[in-house]
């Protein structure tokens, strides 16, 4: 009973879940070049290539389309950002890990999930999963990245430690543009982590 009605249509036959899947990669897209901004269903079929009857027959709506739209960007954005930390698994330290994501955080696509954040805290009647999602989605890469032999609550500890102050960043980064400002945080936020793996 809690399935939307677009998935239970879509998800029928392997073809439905494909021509789905392609139809959302375009949206999505559209939403990393064009942003949130007068997002709607016409302009979404669009950029798909279709009609918007098509994106109702695969999705349950606008927000619904928006939402799933704004899921896939993150996740594309966290598989550049755990790539990079992989990279730098070199020098593997946590400290290391985090300023090698911070780049991919800052970069390309980070204005349009700023503004679904935004719009979940503007509207969270009809976006708040957009913001709750954002944490399920990081959380798990940030607590990854925590040394292997720390006990789990010690990784979820960091790891929302981390989320936050990144969060916070990005804010000021979005709002100020204050550059040496928020360097400054950010190396302070290195030493922190540096002093967190070398305690016992």
């Amino acid at each position: 009973m809690g399935e939307r009605a677009g998935y239970r249509r879509s998800a029928g036959s392997a073809r439905g879940e494909a021509r789905r899947r392609e139809l959302l990669d375009r949206v999505t897209d559209d939403l990393g070049v064009n942003g949130l901004v007068d997002f709607s269903l016409r302009r979404a079929a669009r950029a798909a290539g279709t009609t918007h009857k098509v994106l109702l027959y695969h999705f349950d709506g606008p927000e619904d389309l928006l939402t799933q739209a704004v899921l896939q960007l993150r996740e594309r954005r966290i598989s550049r950002s755990m790539a990079a930390a992989a990279e730098a698994l070199a020098g593997p330290t946590l400290a290391a890990r985090v300023q090698a994501i911070w780049p991919i955080l800052i970069g390309e696509e980070s204005w349009v999930l700023d503004q679904a954040i935004g719009l979940a805290m503007y509207d969270p009647a009809r976006y708040a999963e957009l913001a709750r999602n954002a944490s399920k989605q990081y959380l798990p890469s940030l607590f990854s990245l925590c040394p292997e032999h720390w006990p789990d609550d010690r990784k979820l500890e960091v790891a929302e430690m981390i989320l936050g102050t990144l969060r916070g960043f990005l804010v000021e980064w979005r709002t100020s543009g204050d550059g040496p400002g928020i360097q400054a945080g950010f190396n302070a936020l290195v030493r922190a982590l540096d002093r967190e793996e070398a305690a016992p």
